[in-house]
């Protein structure tokens, strides 16, 4: 039986030092766990701009289409600002998400013990926080036409599309159901039903999908409410569903009650390929701070916490990822951190290879 397939698109800015640190994981677990996978190298970003002209080549799409799971860095950096929109480097990561129907988009909050008091929030408003977004992202007003800048009268206007069809609000709908299932059975959706007539078809489509799953606890609510109570009493949440732009507002201010983007996966899933695996991609949520770019400034626990998340969702090795977690969660209580985490009184400042051979030391010990 072959090996499971990942392949790793490092990219731009600090992509390549977290990566590094991954791969010292996958070592890891290829020779004390006996968990192997065929790895596979590409370009993405700028860095295939630089080499191709394009922010994504035709060759590593089609490797991404074949693989178990894609593990990418980060993108982009001032170098490509002035480029034309079409060959940006997030284009490329936006070809990645469509081409493979990524329409579900996690990510996890979570604080963990060690940093509570790194939030700028208080200690028992995010102690203890675990909750998930399930962002939609491949529809919405980021995708949908028409588009663009065009001349009106003697002024130029800006267009965008918020759409969404039934069939695409229920598919994500089930995919926050069913992780709802297997955490607390809470859900709840949030959209501008108000203001929106997407809001309201988002709205009537979740509530009937809701009707498959009567254990779960649904709740609706306006996205700027959910704003607001998220940085008022973020507990209240397990599961949020949302659309495309609402989730990468929501998702991002979430990700700042837990102290740092640093910190914090995502993983991208679509429809199940052949093997029951869903087609996936993960990538930290932080983006590739070029001005702390080879310097060993960098937290890789982001990027290593969204293998732990591949572990979960595309390779079943459950029990190895929350091995993962722990050892991560160990050494933050050792008070090791990186340059982003620093502040704290007592803590032990180490580099972006320091921590990743930490981690691997705790995951030694689990042993």
């Amino acid at each position: 039986m072959s090996n499971p397939s990942l392949l790793i698109l490092p990219g731009d800015g600090i992509g390549p030092e977290v990566m590094a640190e991954v791969a010292k994981i996958i070592d890891w677990y290829g020779a004390k766990r006996g968990l192997k996978f065929d790895v596979s190298e590409d370009l993405v970003g700028g860095a295939a701009y630089d080499k191709h002209g394009t922010p994504l080549h035709d060759d590593t799409m089609e490797k991404a289409q074949e693989v178990d799971a894609v593990l990418l860095g980060a993108v982009g950096g001032p170098k490509y600002d002035n480029l034309d929109f079409s060959v940006k480097p997030e284009r490329g990561l936006l070809r990645l998400r469509k081409e493979m129907d990524l329409y579900a988009n996690l990510r996890p909050a979570q604080c963990f013990d060690a940093l509570a008091d790194f939030s700028s929030l208080k200690r028992d408003v995010v102690a203890g926080l675990d909750i998930m977004i399930v962002r939609e992202l491949t529809s919405g007003v980021y995708f949908g036409e028409p588009r663009g800048i065009f001349e009106e009268g003697n002024e130029r206007v800006g267009i965008n599309t918020q759409r969404y069809t039934e069939s695409e609000i229920d598919r994500v709908a089930r995919s926050a159901f069913e992780l709802a299932m297997k955490r607390d059975k809470k859900l709840c959706s949030m959209e501008k039903a108000n203001v929106m007539e997407s809001g309201i078809l988002w709205r009537e489509v979740v509530t009937k999908v809701g009707e498959d799953y009567p254990e779960v606890e649904l709740s609706h609510m306006y996205a700027d409410a959910g704003a607001m109570q998220l940085t008022r009493w973020p507990k209240q949440f397990d599961v949020i569903v949302t659309d495309n732009l609402f989730g990468d507002l929501l998702s991002d201010l979430a990700a700042m009650l837990t102290g740092s983007l640093g910190m914090l996966p995502s993983a991208s899933l679509g429809a199940p390929m052949p093997n029951g695996r869903p087609k996936a991609l993960y990538e930290p949520v932080h983006g590739s701070a070029p001005d702390i770019a080879g310097q060993g400034k960098a937290n890789p626990i982001a990027c290593i916490l969204s293998f732990a998340m591949a572990l979960r969702y595309s390779f079943d090795a459950g029990e190895e990822a929350t091995r993962l977690e722990e050892a991560v969660n160990a050494v933050l209580a050792d008070g090791l951190r990186t340059a982003d985490l620093l502040g704290e009184e007592g803590v032990q400042p180490v580099s972006t290879g320091e921590m990743g051979d930490a981690i691997v030391a705790k995951l030694e010990a689990s042993l």
